[in-house]
């Protein structure tokens, strides 16, 4: 808690990034929600991995060790094999409870245009898990406005444009969220101007804060904190949404 809020940030990594070289642990990571006065967080592995299902071993322990505290998110390599995509997501969720399924168009070449994409949606669904999809960098595929497609085909999925849409293309995900009522926003990477604008469209009870990487937490949180808003508004950014939408 911090400044009387509970605080819940929906986008956190354990493991080990190939493509930077970062490590985070999830003892770093428990460390810097108590030092920033996270009360939850949703684990996700780094955009790549060595080993992805080593990485869903490494955050499911975290997250059986630490339940009150730590949520688990599942994401695999693009292409993988479908048995093989629904029998380890069926594994992270039977066995460690995870909560979440992450697609990553950055690095992972998904279109969700294609109905060959579908069955990662039909997943999710089965397995009651939300879909966490990064917007922004990595254009066209994670352009905001494509998760329409997905968010219109399955209307019983909730769907999060994580970092909803970067600066240059916050306003697309406003313009998904207002056609989408299963689309959700996560805010970090956007300015406290922007985040404004959002809430001027899109209800609270559809926004929640993310932090992605540690470098990242303080101002993610800050930026909610000094907004001139309702503490109620505040309150449903930092807390309620994901809880809502990852603890029901």
């Amino acid at each position: 808690m911090k400044s009387g809020f509970r605080i819940y940030d929906t986008h956190t990594h354990i493991g080990t990034a190939v493509h930077s070289g970062q490590t985070y642990t999830a003892s770093d990571l428990l460390r810097d929600m108590d030092r920033a006065g996270v009360d939850r967080a949703l684990a996700i592995p780094f955009p790549v991995v060595e080993d992805h299902r080593a990485a869903h071993d490494e955050i499911g322990r975290a997250v059986l060790a630490h339940p009150d505290r730590l949520a688990g998110a599942a994401y695999l390599p693009a292409f993988l094999a479908e048995a093989r995509f629904r029998e380890e997501v069926r594994r992270c969720v039977e066995q460690y409870g995870f909560r979440a399924l992450k697609l990553q168009p950055q690095y992972q070449p998904v279109n969700v245009f294609f109905s060959r994409s579908d069955y990662i949606f039909e997943t999710a669904l089965e397995h009651g898990l939300t879909v966490v999809c990064h917007t922004g960098s990595g254009v066209p595929l994670s352009l905001p406005s494509l998760f329409m497609m997905p968010a219109r085909k399955f209307p019983g999925l909730k769907l999060v444009l994580a970092h909803c849409g970067g600066t240059l293309l916050a306003l697309e995900a406003v313009v998904a969220a207002s056609f989408c009522p299963n689309i959700y926003l996560e805010l970090s990477s956007i300015l406290p101007h922007q985040v404004l604008t959002v809430l001027a469209h899109v209800e609270p009870s559809r926004l929640m804060i993310g932090s992605d990487l540690p470098e990242n937490l303080d101002a993610e949180i800050g930026k909610i904190l000094e907004l001139s808003v309702p503490a109620e508004t505040r309150a449903a950014i930092l807390w309620d949404t994901a809880c809502r939408v990852f603890n029901p």
